[in-house]
């Protein structure tokens, strides 16, 4: 089949779209302008509803099908950028500095909007497809905002899907894990409260330098030692601050960092052990050691029966031979997770021939995938919702 006409005859003006995006990101929960731009392409596209401010700045959008059916499908697409100084020297490169779309969410959000303008023109489903732009998901809680603020009961559905690029270098290569596809995760911060001194009388210190330089290595014992061998975790100290000048052995130091996981009860190991270790460490050394925990994300579960759905609406659009099970899950985050919990339904990944990881400066998205990943979106809406006869 290939790419819808309707999207195909747009993929000009989608491109138009995704590089204006991506030339103004914005942090989650400050996606004003984002927003604002998606709910004027939405109605200029016709569709029959666009409400705004779902979750501070999210926005869902109503179109029903030629069918009077009562089932309804949501297509999510998520719209923050990242705090990054970009440095892809492209011509519509971010003019916001230190603010880049360096995840590719501004073309999750075009290929959304490229679904939104094929669904209201053809209308070719029976039912209602609820399509949902979320704000803040790069650890932010942008899903659980928009949940909290009655996105399934305002907008009810029956399943929900999502998509997120893959810069794999194999361009329209669809990949879904049934089941667990991609880890949940954990943030946390250890404030280490000691005694300070001279540089040169250190004995007179409780350290605290010492001892989140011990609790680092430490904590990795947490998964080589406590958590069974078959069960997947990763805990990672990625940033320590403590100290002004050469010096001065300081009073404070902090650790912050987090913990991927595929199963809440290893999650809930792993806290467990990290708190005993700072108590143990606290009372050792004889300082305080306060311990800050947070889940930020939970595991995405992809429902199976859903997952062959979307297997099968991506074969029509890029061919079954480019379709991919995967059997391996990642333990990077999404709180897409956070809808699936609620509403049953799958995520995927769409290759693209950009090799650059995703949260690099250097990041670049192959806009070709654009009219590919807006035509796989709506046509997994229109299998799930298929017209009678």
């Amino acid at each position: 089949m290939g790419t819808l006409p309707v999207i195909e005859e747009s993929k000009d003006e989608l491109e138009a779209i995704f590089k204006d995006l991506h030339a103004h990101p914005e942090i989650g929960f400050t996606e004003t302008r984002t927003a604002a731009k998606v709910a004027e392409k939405l109605r200029a596209y016709g569709v029959d509803e666009v409400h705004e401010g779902i979750g501070k700045t999210g926005v869902v959008a109503l179109i029903k099908g030629k069918g009077g059916g009562n089932r309804r499908v949501g297509l999510r697409a998520d719209m923050d950028a990242l705090p990054i100084n970009e440095e892809t020297g492209l011509d519509y490169a971010s003019q916001n500095p230190g603010v880049m779309h360096a995840c590719g969410h501004d073309a999750h959000t075009t290929m959304l909007l490229g679904a939104a303008k094929h669904l209201a023109e053809t209308r070719d489903f029976d039912g209602t497809a609820v399509l949902i732009f979320q704000p803040a998901e790069e650890g932010l809680g942008g899903a659980r905002g928009m949940l909290a603020d009655g996105l399934f009961e305002k907008f009810p559905c029956d399943e929900v899907y999502g998509m997120h690029n893959w810069p794999n270098g194999q361009p329209q290569k669809f990949g879904i894990v049934k089941g667990a596809a991609m880890a949940g995760s954990s943030f946390f911060d250890i404030h280490i409260k000691g005694k300070g001194s001279h540089g040169a009388m250190p004995h007179e210190s409780r350290d605290p330098l010492i001892i989140a330089s011990s609790l680092v290595g430490d904590i990795q014992t947490i998964v080589s030692r406590n958590v069974p061998a078959l069960d997947a975790c990763v805990v990672s100290v990625t940033q320590i601050h403590a100290g002004s000048a050469y010096n001065v052995v300081p009073d404070t130091a902090t650790l912050a960092g987090t913990i991927r996981y595929f199963k809440d009860e290893v999650c809930e190991l792993a806290e467990k052990r990290m708190k005993e270790l700072c108590d143990g460490f606290a009372l050792a050394f004889g300082v305080e050691i306060e311990l800050e925990l947070r889940n930020v994300f939970n595991v995405l579960q992809n429902d199976a029966e859903l997952s062959d759905a979307y297997m099968e609406a991506a074969g029509d659009i890029v061919g079954a031979e480019n379709v991919i099970e995967r059997k391996e899950p990642v333990t990077g985050s999404e709180d897409f997770a956070d809808m699936l919990r609620v509403v049953p339904g799958a995520y995927c990944t769409l290759g693209h021939a950009g090799t650059v990881a995703v949260h690099n400066p250097k990041f670049v998205i192959d806009t070709g995938i654009l009219p590919v990943g807006a035509s796989i979106m709506a046509r997994v809406l229109e299998r799930r919702l298929p017209l009678a006869g």
